[in-house]
């Protein structure tokens, strides 16, 4: 008989045995019971012989039916999945054991799905584009189960007996000097970020600090470290731990000597396991730990690699965790994308306690450090510094970093007037420029205003004021790449337009504060006082505001300015532009 023959002959019976087992468990269900058939199928069949075969070795794991006796054959496992006693399923038929390639059992299919790296969308199908904000190439694959799974007993936290459990408003705030709670930063640097901060670090708070490449945010950070471990206010060392996964030891050190910092507490390490790192820096008990960048950490036993969005979101959990249980604050250093948010899931910006962005152009060496989120602070303070040498400097007056040269009045400075705003808390001074070009093929050109308010100003001129601006090109432009967004900024533009069509240079010793309507009017803005306190400071001998809001300033008698009302655009031509 062939052994195509044969093995037909054996299934055939086997389907007929397993039916009337079914039926009557009495009889055997196994070809092992009858020893006529199994020693002929073990016999005859050459690829289930016992001797010098692969089932001698490597069992096979869908064989159903137990080695002849007396050979050396293993026995296998029994299913590891099963309906009944006899590991059989529904139809009798044994399960095959649920096995991955290398033997292992599987814990569960993972489940993918993905998501947009912009604004956050989630899909459980690849489109090519986001369906949410219609970004192209932003989807990445996001594992929900299987191998995500995260291991919860970490070596590098000590458990406490009796730690979570409620607690009463007033037994938490008992004990606590909300003076000294925060950890100070001193000198005119560490104002300027405690500023931003809230008034310092807040002990077992996790911080991300964003920017573009290259705007100096590992330097703002070093030069933070440096300062923390160099002045100690508590009296015993309180190192601080500086990780970088970008950078070797090394090359952090060249960098600290450029900065001339040489602290014995700070710590420098070089690493990209989360569990590493925090394991390594417990040990020394830091007041601080610096991580630049979270997009260069992994965590094991996450899918993606390192900057992924499954990454991401469980390394900044982590470190969470660990901020809040070991009251060690942390300070992340976060990548940006080409829209200037910052990279990773939006989820990242919740996890953290504060979010604070680093912004500079290109060729300036000025920086603006703003907060976009703040549990412990406002979000409307703004921190400036300038880029030298020896690393970020404070700069004591913002106002002049948006002056220029004060030059004597010249008809070289026809069409520049002095805007007042305010940027949270802070007041700046900025310039703003018109030029009136007749005859040109360019009809409007704006950098740094709105367009749109920028044409209801010029249409204002036209129709309130006479202006004859319709056969002009105009060009409007802000110093120093600065965007002026609020309304109190319309003044200084509308007397720059009139100032360059007039050909008239505005003296230099005049700001402008007021917001325009569309009947020519002049209103009032937000910190009317603020704003012309600092005008004051700085040496203005003149201040032009709408006149609702001069007899409240005039009441505080700001020392060698005068402050002059005025209700429309008309009354700001015949004060300002008028023969001296």
């Amino acid at each position: 008989m062939q052994v195509s023959d044969m093995r037909a002959l054996r299934l055939i019976f086997y389907t007929k045995t397993q039916r009337l087992h079914r039926l009557n468990p009495s009889i055997p269900n196994s070809l092992s019971s009858f020893p006529q058939f199994s020693r002929h199928f073990l016999h005859s069949t050459p690829s289930l012989h016992h001797s010098n075969s692969t089932a001698e070795t490597a069992p096979r794991a869908w064989s159903i039916y137990d080695p002849a006796p007396g050979t050396d054959t293993p026995k296998l496992p029994a299913p590891t999945v099963s309906n009944d006693a006899n590991g059989r399923d529904g139809n009798g038929n044994a399960k095959k054991p649920n096995l991955d390639i290398v033997g292992n059992k599987k814990k569960g299919k993972a489940r993918f799905s993905w998501v947009c790296a912009d604004c956050g969308h989630s899909d459980g199908q690849w489109w090519g584009t986001c369906r949410q904000c219609n970004a192209v190439g932003t989807l990445k694959r996001f594992s929900e189960g299987g191998s995500a799974e995260v291991s919860e007993g970490k070596t590098w936290l000590s458990p406490k007996a009796g730690e979570s459990r409620p607690m009463r408003l007033t037994d938490v705030n008992r004990g606590i000097n909300q003076l000294n709670w925060r950890i100070p930063l001193h000198g005119p640097f560490g104002n300027e970020v405690s500023r931003v901060l809230g008034g310092g670090i807040v002990p077992g708070s996790l911080v991300l600090v964003g920017g573009d490449p290259g705007v100096g945010k590992s330097t703002l950070l070093l030069q933070i470290a440096a300062m923390i471990a160099e002045r100690n206010d508590l009296g015993q060392p309180a190192p601080v731990v500086y990780v970088s996964g970008e950078e070797s030891v090394e090359q952090i050190g060249n960098r600290a000597d450029r900065l001339s910092i040489g602290a014995d507490e700070l710590f420098l390490y070089s690493n990209t396991e989360i569990e590493d790192i925090l394991g390594k820096s417990q040990p020394l008990s830091p007041r601080v730990i610096i991580v630049d960048s979270i997009q260069t950490v992994y965590l094991e036993g996450v899918a993606g690699s390192a900057g992924g969005p499954a990454q991401v979101k469980e390394c900044t959990s982590a470190l969470l965790r660990f901020a809040k249980k070991t009251n060690i604050p942390i300070l992340l250093i976060g990548h940006v994308t080409k829209s200037g948010d910052l990279a990773g899931p939006h989820v990242l910006e919740h996890i953290v306690d504060v979010v604070l962005y680093m912004e500079g152009e290109k060729y300036s060496s000025y920086r603006l450090l703003r907060s976009l989120k703040n549990r412990f602070g406002s979000t409307d303070e703004l921190g400036v510094f300038e880029m030298s040498q020896s690393g970020l400097q404070a700069v004591s007056n913002p106002s002049e970093m948006f002056l220029s040269d004060q030059y004597s009045d010249s008809e070289y400075l026809a069409g520049l007037a002095v805007a007042v705003i305010m940027d949270g808390s802070r007041t700046f001074l900025i310039e703003v420029q018109a030029l009136c070009a007749s005859g040109s093929i360019a009809s409007r050109q704006v950098n740094g205003i709105q367009a749109s308010r920028a044409d209801m100003i010029i249409s204002v001129l036209m129709k309130q004021t006479g202006l004859k601006l319709q056969e002009n090109a105009i060009f409007l432009n802000v110093v120093s790449g600065v965007k002026l967004s609020e309304t109190a900024g319309d003044l200084a533009v509308a007397a720059a337009i009139c100032s360059s069509f007039l050909e008239f240079p505005i003296p230099n010793n005049i700001a402008f504060i007021g917001e325009v309507g569309l009947g020519g009017e002049l209103r009032t803005v937000p910190r009317m006082e603020k704003r012309v306190n600092t005008v004051a400071k700085l040496g203005y001998k003149m201040c032009i505001v709408p006149k609702s809001a001069e007899k409240s300033l005039g009441s505080h008698g700001f020392e060698g300015m005068e402050i002059i009302g005025c209700r429309n655009l008309k009354e700001v031509i015949n004060t300002v532009f008028r023969a001296h």
